[in-house]
């Protein structure tokens, strides 16, 4: 993580990788937006879920469900409910996820609401390489829900898809949720909440470096914003220096901070079904069903692995 955090700060934007917002408090704040009224993007994917998962499990006939990102898995319990309907028993849970109090949290639930179901959690950081359990029943359906996947760059985005690609045998399947690009008043709203929730989530990040690194970031001396960059397409997320400072992490140099300087902690890419194929087509994958829920908000795309 040290190295991470120190080439990211010292690089031009400084920056800081999103995946550092993710401890047990950071986990329960991303709860937290997924139910503000402006965050449309869980709402949307849940509407699709609801309509088409009995027709994803047909079509997979998958066994097993391995869930990249997993967090409290609210989304999943509609695709388990569905396969474990296609299979009445013998239906395993995968939850990959890098927070390893709330994964057990999820692995805890939901033993207790699908007894039959063998939950086989996977502590892990997705944009690394990861294993799965041994002895997992064929077809595998992999979920990365929740656009999830525009948070990263599109280089990156390819190479953890590829990732997935390697994982996958030829009968298996990849279920990926995208947001879509729509009016920047709509996409700016859904990441500045009036609650002031996805700003605490922003701050979320400082907390998790001073802990981990012992650094001594003061988050209330950062400012959340969130922008829409129409020629990119991508949400970014910043956190601004109010007035200056002077940040110290241990074994490295001082980071000077100027009033009004920024530290981008998310950018969150937006697409359109052509944009998804194309990056699914670059790690391997091939889309077989497209789904978007009533408003054409948000798309799910099931794919299957090409040779």
């Amino acid at each position: 993580m040290f190295a991470e955090v120190r080439d990211s700060l010292w690089r031009t934007p400084r920056e800081l990788p999103s995946k550092y917002f993710y401890d047990a408090r950071g986990s329960e704040l991303f709860e937290r937006i997924t139910e503000l009224p402006e965050y449309y993007p869980t709402r949307a994917e849940r509407e699709i879920l609801l309509d088409r998962a009995d027709d994803v499990a047909r079509l997979t006939q998958a066994c097993t469900l391995v869930e990249l990102g997993a967090g409290s898995a609210m989304k999943t319990r509609i695709l388990l409910d569905a396969l474990t309907r296609v299979h009445s028993s013998g239906v395993a849970y995968v939850p990959v996820d890098v927070s390893d109090e709330f994964l057990a949290a999820t692995a805890r639930s939901l033993g207790a609401e699908y007894p039959s179901l063998n939950v086989r959690p996977v502590v892990a950081d997705m944009t690394e390489p990861f294993a799965l359990p041994e002895g997992l029943h064929q077809p595998t359906l992999f979920a990365f829900l929740g656009s999830t996947i525009g948070n990263f760059p599109i280089d990156d985005a390819i190479e953890l898809l590829r990732r997935v690609r390697e994982l996958a045998r030829e009968d298996d399947r990849l279920l990926l949720g995208t947001d879509l690009h729509k009016d920047r008043a709509t996409l700016e709203a859904a990441y500045n909440d009036a609650a002031g929730v996805t700003a605490d989530f922003n701050r979320n990040v400082l907390r998790v470096v001073n802990a981990e690194l012992g650094a001594d970031f003061v988050p209330e001396r950062f400012g959340h914003r969130a922008i829409y960059n129409e020629a990119d397409r991508r949400i970014e997320m910043y956190l601004d220096a109010i007035g200056d400072q002077v940040v110290h992490i241990p074994d490295a140099p001082p980071l000077v901070l100027h009033d009004g300087e920024g530290i981008r902690t998310e950018l969150s890419h937006k697409y359109d079904r052509e944009a998804v194929a194309a990056l699914l087509g670059a790690a391997g994958f091939a889309i077989e069903e497209w789904y978007t829920d009533a408003g054409g908000r948000f798309g799910l795309s099931l794919s299957r692995p090409t040779v």
